[in-house]
């Protein structure tokens, strides 16, 4: 439950995978707390939308058409670097660590991450936004 000073945490799903982002957004309509203001099918759209609704946190695939996760949390961290970007991925290149390592991201997980997990993770880095 939410205190006066609280407020829900903002956060867009970005996925270029139908069910990934219906799935994410049945997940977390039902949670206390927190507040899904979109859903965007690559980078590109991401960008639109973080630029309309200003997430506290985003939930964002790696590999995408158009434009893939790691330039749109770039591009994204660079107009907004207090948002917080939790990248979300099935990739297991070993190349994807170092990208992850270096990349403008808060958090990664694998697809295979437990809803539970991952909602908690939202949360807490929709906390870190909000005691800012």
């Amino acid at each position: 439950m939410l205190t006066a000073n609280q407020r829900n945490i903002r956060v867009l799903v970005v996925d270029d995978h139908e069910l990934t982002r219906f799935s994410l957004s049945l997940a977390l309509r039902h949670q206390a707390g927190v507040e899904l203001i979109g859903l965007a099918s690559n980078g590109h759209e991401a960008i639109e939308l973080v630029k309309q609704h200003r997430p506290d946190v985003i939930v964002l695939d790696l590999q995408m058409p158009i434009m893939d996760g790691l330039s749109a949390s770039t591009h994204i961290k660079t107009i907004y670097p207090d948002t917080k970007i939790l990248a979300y991925s099935s990739l297991e290149d070993p190349q994807t660590e170092v990208m992850v390592q270096t990349a403008k991201i808060d958090a990664f997980r694998k697809k295979d991450t437990s809803t539970n997990e991952l909602v908690d993770l939202i949360k807490e880095l929709g906390q870190h936004v909000n005691s800012n």
